[in-house]
């Protein structure tokens, strides 16, 4: 003889049933939620850890090495004072800048009672010139270099001439006059083209070539040591 389910019964069996089916479905979807989850957040963590490595590479301290190692940059930061003198010393003369005069100076050979009609020597000469100026890191002092860590303050040797010279080919006699009585003195062109080159330095240092020639090297040795790399650098 067939049992019969009590009333009500088959209903609760078939929700049972049904409610099964649905758990069923729907655990492929939780499992697959629970890794896309994972995923986003080691994703995340990747992104975070890699704007601390950024942020501390190259810094001092303990993060600053763990940083520098774990980015692949083992070799530490160690330039001394010495190691500075030594490769700026090589740079020798730092020329840093060049002034170029052109000028008109007057030669002459005169005699103090007669004439120059008769026994006076003339000439103008154009003349154009150039001085040369910098700083001569041969002479740079190692007391003159202070290293603290990534920070280096210089006292740079006091800012010189380097040269003063005329240019040949761009300098010419513009006019010359010679007595009746006389002849030319062939020495007054080479003395007059050494007054012109003590004007035009004389005009160069009035200009303020050394401050120039100074502050010009500055800016030189701050590029050269902060491709070095120091972050704080003074250069006096």
């Amino acid at each position: 003889m067939a049992i019969e389910p009590l009333p009500g019964e088959r209903e609760r069996q078939q929700e049972v049933a049904r409610q099964q089916r649905i758990a069923y479905k729907e655990k492929p979807r939780s499992r697959a939620g629970a890794i896309l989850l994972g995923l986003l957040l080691f994703f995340a963590l990747g992104i975070a850890g890699a704007v601390w490595l950024l942020r501390h590479a190259g810094t001092n301290g303990a993060a600053g090495t763990i940083a520098s190692y774990l980015m692949g940059n083992r070799e530490s930061f160690n330039t001394s004072a010495p190691d500075v003198v030594s490769q700026i010393q090589r740079l020798n003369r730092l020329e840093t800048v060049s002034y170029s005069v052109d000028t008109v100076v007057e030669g002459k050979r005169t005699n103090a009672v007669l004439p120059d009609l008769l026994f006076g020597d003339r000439l103008l000469l154009v003349v154009h010139g150039q001085v040369v100026a910098g700083v001569d890191l041969s002479k740079l002092k190692p007391e003159s270099v202070q290293v603290n860590g990534r920070s280096v303050t210089i006292e740079l040797p006091a800012s010189q001439i380097f040269t003063t010279k005329i240019d040949s080919a761009k300098t010419k006699v513009f006019a010359r006059t010679t007595g009746l009585l006389v002849q030319a003195d062939p020495n007054l062109e080479s003395d007059t083209r050494s007054t012109a080159e003590n004007q035009i330095l004389q005009a160069a240092t009035t200009d303020g070539i050394l401050d120039t020639a100074r502050s010009n090297a500055r800016g030189s040795m701050e590029s050269l040591l902060r491709g070095l790399g120091f972050e704080t650098v003074t250069v006096r």
